[in-house]
């Protein structure tokens, strides 16, 4: 899956094919054909491992029970991490996305995430509203408005990272914390809402 991972990000969906990432992962391709059906099924497999750990980590700050604005600044510091991360490999979530235009499987895994994380999001929403550390407001308007921000920051992050050959920070674009200081920001209008 790594060799695929990078793969994918260098080259592209369409570019690679099984042949390349058996030899890159020095497998065969009847071990390859054992673990997954098509390439395809592979792909998933890669988008489903990254939502996992994304997954994890979200559940972690629900389970803390800290007010809406202390768990968003969480989720931002665990943005620019997984930036760090996965500095390399950035780009396969746009494959992902690409990919995801062509074929109902790939929409069908990408889409999903979407919809949990909105779901998520707008009930985390309700709560700092509740709280009263939020502003009365739409709370499904807040969490698209959350995911599109962090969308933003992850193509921002690959774009500058890209043009700036030889950087080895996704950081370029905002100083040391570009999430924290994004979502900072952003909080600071959802208090202000009225």
């Amino acid at each position: 899956m790594q060799a695929a991972a990078t793969l994918f990000a260098e080259h592209g969906y369409d570019a690679t094919g099984v042949a390349v990432i058996c030899n890159t992962a020095d497998v065969s391709k009847g071990a390859f054909y054992h673990h997954f059906a098509s390439k395809n099924d592979l792909f998933v497999a890669l988008l489903e491992s990254w939502l996992a750990d994304l997954d994890t980590r979200l559940e972690s700050i629900v389970l803390e029970e800290t007010p809406f604005p202390e768990a968003l600044s969480s989720m931002a510091k665990m943005i620019d991490e997984i930036f760090l991360r996965y500095r390399g490999q950035i780009l396969i979530l746009f494959e992902f996305w690409m990919q995801a235009s062509r074929d109902p499987e790939v929409w069908n895994a990408v889409i999903a995430p979407f919809q949990r994380y909105e779901s998520y999001f707008a009930k985390m929403i309700e709560k700092g509203i509740q709280e009263g550390s939020l502003a009365d407001m739409d709370p499904q308007a807040g969490a698209r408005t959350l995911i599109s921000l962090a969308v933003g920051l992850l193509l921002q992050g690959m774009l500058l990272s890209r043009s700036s050959a030889g950087s080895s920070s996704l950081n370029g674009f905002g100083g040391g914390k570009p999430a924290q200081k994004s979502i900072s920001i952003l909080l600071d209008g959802f208090k202000r809402l009225k």
